[in-house]
């Protein structure tokens, strides 16, 4: 059994809601992401979502977008983030690691390659922004082969039929992309979140996340009375861009943020 089917098994026997916090690898330097994920784990985090840096991230607002754009001027690659995975995993065997990004890296690396470097380095989920699931086949059948979640974003707009396909092909936990924008973008509108939940689960049986749109713990609580998962972005991300030469302060602010969702929501 996966570790994130674990941890989603477990909450639900507790009644509980994971919080899944994402930051983008690299930004600041790995150094200060190893121990963001360490202070995320601290205050609360049940799976981290690892961005991984891209040149043109295009589902991604802008604050994302520049940490994307701050990590790939350092030089960050895949083999980077992997690196950093294996690094944590020495330290922490619980918390689940999905990583998050564009499907070009993926390709430059190698389809096999890529999934038993990320398996060898402790990677539990992967989700590609930009991959449809109707071309995602072959790369499935190697994150399959590894025991790799492949996770998959659902927007407001997405058909029954395509709903229906995903349930053939999906696995860990179904992205649920509150908004009709990119990341960090407008206001969350929790009655179109809860009627899509239930068109969701009509087709899907997997554990539902929500993201986009969610910035503070008062969002934060009200979106989990109806899902099993909140995901938060941009609002920690900009602390790490707030605090770039102030390590202390950046791990305390994200820290900090990140307590006050974990708290409002379990």
């Amino acid at each position: 059994m996966s570790r994130i089917k674990n941890i989603f098994q477990d909450l639900r026997k507790q009644r509980q809601k994971a919080f899944i916090p994402f930051i983008t690898a690299g930004d600041s330097g790995l150094d200060n992401t190893f121990e963001l994920m360490q202070v995320l784990v601290e205050n609360g985090a049940d799976v981290i979502e690892l961005g991984v840096p891209f040149s043109d991230p295009m589902a991604d607002g802008p604050v994302i977008a520049k940490s994307h754009e701050r990590a790939v001027a350092d030089g960050v690659s895949l083999h980077d983030v992997l690196t950093l995975v294996e690094r944590f995993r020495k330290t922490n065997d619980t918390t689940a690691i999905v990583l998050m990004g564009y499907l070009n890296p993926i390709e430059v690396f190698g389809y096999q390659a890529f999934a038993d470097v990320a398996s060898e380095s402790g990677v539990d989920g992967v989700l590609v922004v930009d991959m449809p699931p109707e071309e995602a086949y072959d790369l499935k059948q190697n994150l399959d082969n590894v025991g790799i979640d492949f996770i998959f974003l659902v927007a407001p707009t997405t058909t029954d039929e395509r709903l229906a396909f995903l349930a053939t092909i999906a696995s860990g936990f179904i992205y649920f992309i509150s908004l009709k924008g990119v990341t960090g973008a407008g206001h969350l509108d929790v009655n179109l979140v809860n009627a899509s939940l239930v068109r969701i689960r009509q087709y899907i049986d997997l554990p539902v996340g929500v993201g986009f749109g969610i910035k503070d713990s008062a969002t934060a609580r009200v979106v989990a009375k109806n899902v099993n998962a909140v995901i938060v972005g941009s609002s920690l991300v900009a602390f790490v861009e707030k605090y770039s030469t102030d390590k202390d302060k950046m791990l305390a602010s994200v820290g900090a943020l990140a307590n006050e969702i974990s708290n409002a929501i379990k």
